[in-house]
């Protein structure tokens, strides 16, 4: 029998810039000659050395071309910089926020999971439809079978929406961001409360042993797909199983719809339900899922538990954009700018 994801839960309670394009010009030092038609001539050639005008207001025009191109370049980069920053701050922002909020609700951390989880499984390739849209947030979607018992996770998410809009600079929380980040929130949470189990329930020692031997440095293109837009209506019916009334196959089917395998139903166990190790017990049953569901138990027992965090994190964030059109401007805002003739030295 392996260690839960979940089981850790309690000891947790006292717990440059984009490359520009280089523009350059040809140069012959120390020779006394004339440019005209990227052609080297000689001072005794046929015009004697002397510049026509045409020659003059082509050359100022390159150089014009040339100095608007870099600055265009500079100030374009600046701009994404800035843009960069902003969201990365806010983001930040949002992680400190849904990070509080997880903490106070460890009894929603299954829901939160299943609740990311299903906001994203409505998608269809066929119809390029669906995905991690947040439109699990409408009342008709929420209330469908599947999402039993979800009601309360998305309860906690619309209080810290409400916070977390209240600091945005650029614009509300997309929904679609916001119960994907929820995901990552709870999901590192359970992760550092694997840490502080495995130190005897010293939360000290065990924050030391995840920040040392952790999976933080995996989230990075995850914290990427950063700007979903939310779907103005519910997804359509029908998409999303009873993950608690599903035979093995069933789950397999519908994680093969969306182009993910046996290896990562296994990873994602602890998304299917409240009790990983029951939901795990019925995935070792399949013979193409149980090798994975054994792997990443043994994964659990270790100190750093690497292949379970790192494959985790790598399906979560497949599953986080599928079909989605990240705007990476998203939460992006003007700065205003500064008169400098009316500053007072």
């Amino acid at each position: 029998m392996g260690v839960s994801f979940l089981s850790a839960l309690p000891s947790f309670l006292a717990a440059v810039p984009p490359s520009s394009t280089a523009i350059s010009a040809a140069k012959c030092p120390g020779y006394a000659g004339i440019v005209r038609c990227c052609k080297y001539e000689d001072n005794c050639c046929r015009d004697e050395g002397r510049f026509r005008r045409r020659d003059i207001l082509n050359g100022v025009a390159g150089i014009g071309v040339i100095a608007s191109v870099g600055t265009f370049v500079d100030n374009a980069s600046a701009a994404d910089l800035i843009q960069r920053r902003q969201r990365s701050e806010f983001l930040s922002r949002i992680r400190g926020t849904l990070s509080n909020a997880v903490k106070g609700n460890l009894d929603l951390i299954s829901p939160i999971l299943t609740l990311a989880l299903n906001d994203a499984m409505t998608y269809d390739k066929a119809t390029k439809s669906g995905g991690p849209n947040g439109s699990i947030r409408f009342s008709s979607e929420i209330s469908r079978p599947e999402n039993k018992g979800l009601a309360a996770a998305l309860n906690l998410l619309e209080d810290a929406k409400k916070e977390i809009d209240s600091y945005s600079k650029g614009g509300p929380i997309a929904f679609a961001d916001l119960i994907q980040y929820a995901a990552q929130a709870a999901t590192k949470a359970t992760f550092l409360a694997a840490a502080i189990r495995k130190c005897g329930g010293n939360e000290e020692k065990g924050t030391l042993l995840y920040t040392a031997f952790g999976s933080n440095g995996q989230w990075g293109q995850f914290d990427k797909q950063f700007g979903r837009a939310d779907a103005q209506e519910p997804d359509p019916e029908g998409r999303i199983p009873q993950w608690d009334k599903a035979s093995v196959q069933e789950m397999k089917d519908k994680f093969s719809s969306v182009g993910l395998g046996p290896r990562q139903l296994a990873v994602m166990s602890a998304f299917l339900g409240p009790d990983q190790l029951a939901t795990e017990n019925l995935l070792a049953t399949d013979p193409d899922v149980a090798p994975w569901v054994q792997k990443y138990q043994r994964s659990r027992e270790t100190i750093s538990q690497t292949d379970y965090e790192v494959d985790l994190i790598t399906t979560l964030t497949k599953l986080s954009c599928l079909g989605q059109q990240i705007n990476y401007e998203a939460y992006t805002y003007a700065v205003p700018k500064v008169d400098l003739s009316k500053l007072k030295l």
